[in-house]
């Protein structure tokens, strides 16, 4: 009877093992690919001026397709407290276009954006500077306060516009707006 008993449970202990090894072996590993570009964030490249230091993130070539280069700062008290960031006047108004160059001409019309629970607009534009010759501007608010950002990124910043905004729209971003803007 011992001798059934020790069998059975080093025939269970063996199947136990093996289906273990088996759903090991049919889990895909951890970190071959990466659905979501990784952001890592950098030193803030511009001088100070009247709204301070911002936020630089970087996602490299490998992860997005092209280095991209993403500047965001709040402007506390900036933005129109009765419609927001809802046209492009307003957008061109709040904009830090012209912390990467001197600002040439809008590509286009802007489009509607949503960053969490603000709404917004987002443009790209020319500029002449040796850095770009084009950024994405994307601008967000908060009531009375908008949160404003920048994307460089090689010859069309605007492809990169949807990996921006998951980005925008991740937890990062959300928990820094919380603070930033004092919610």
């Amino acid at each position: 009877m011992i001798k059934r008993i020790a069998t059975v449970a080093a025939v269970v202990l063996v199947a136990g093992i093996g289906g273990y090894v088996l759903f090991l072996a049919a889990k895909p590993p951890a970190d071959t690919h990466r659905s979501q570009p990784v952001w890592t964030e950098a030193a803030w490249p511009f001088p100070i001026d009247q709204w301070g230091q911002g936020w630089a993130y970087q996602c490299n070539a490998a992860a997005c397709g092209v280095d991209v280069n993403l500047y965001l700062r709040p402007k506390i008290g900036f933005c129109n407290c009765q419609t927001g960031v809802a046209d492009d006047e307003e957008l061109d108004r709040v904009s830090d276009v012209d912390l990467v160059g001197s600002e040439g001409s809008a590509l286009g019309p802007g489009r509607p954006i949503t960053v969490h629970w603000m709404k917004g607009r987002s443009r790209g534009y020319t500029v002449g500077s040796p850095l770009a010759k084009s950024v994405l501007s994307l601008a967000f608010n908060e009531r009375c306060d908008v949160i404003v950002a920048t994307v460089v990124a090689g010859h069309n910043p605007v492809a990169q516009e949807q990996a921006v905004l998951e980005f925008l729209n991740g937890d990062v971003v959300l928990n820094w707006a919380k603070v930033v803007l004092g919610l």
